[in-house]
């Protein structure tokens, strides 16, 4: 245990630095910064010394990234296009942008599908998803649909 206070010494200082610049906001460059220390805790047998602090910088850079893939796919999500052709469109577009149960993902798939009349294929590639993950989307998505409905039938007719 001592060695690892003295390897977190050592390097906490340079990986926190690189969190900030892979980031830019202090509390989630902490976060990424614990993470990649917690990580080398439970690696801390396998771990050579001398790949330090190589190691805890390439742990950051990864989960930097992981962030902001997550982020820019929740954009994605959660504006979905909002042009609609009819009335219908625009009930159903509200209806599901309103609707509590769906989550982005779920929502934006659907909007797309039966709102703006995309297949498959075209939804996958505007969200930057595969075929089966929209496919997925979509009947999970109606799924969430139908329990909603069948608990409270008065939002099917407004």
């Amino acid at each position: 245990m001592d060695g690892f206070e003295e390897i977190y010494r050592q390097h906490f200082g340079a990986v926190f630095r690189f969190a900030i610049h892979c980031v830019g906001r202090r509390e989630l460059a902490e976060d990424l910064t614990s993470e990649a220390f917690l990580e080398l805790y439970r690696n801390w047998a396998r771990i050579d010394a001398s790949q330090l602090p190589g190691w805890l910088i390439t742990v950051v850079k990864n989960r930097a990234t992981d962030h902001w893939r997550r982020s820019s796919r929740e954009e994605l999500f959660a504006n979905p296009p909002a042009e609609a052709q009819t009335e219908f469109d625009l009930r159903l577009g509200g209806f599901l942008l309103e609707n509590k149960a769906l989550k982005p993902p779920h929502r934006a798939c659907l909007i797309l599908r039966y709102v703006h009349g995309m297949n498959r294929e075209e939804i996958a590639q505007k969200l930057g998803l595969t075929g089966n993950q929209v496919k997925s989307y979509l009947q999970y998505g109606l799924q969430l649909l139908r329990e909603e409905l069948s608990r409270n039938p008065r939002k099917a007719g407004q």
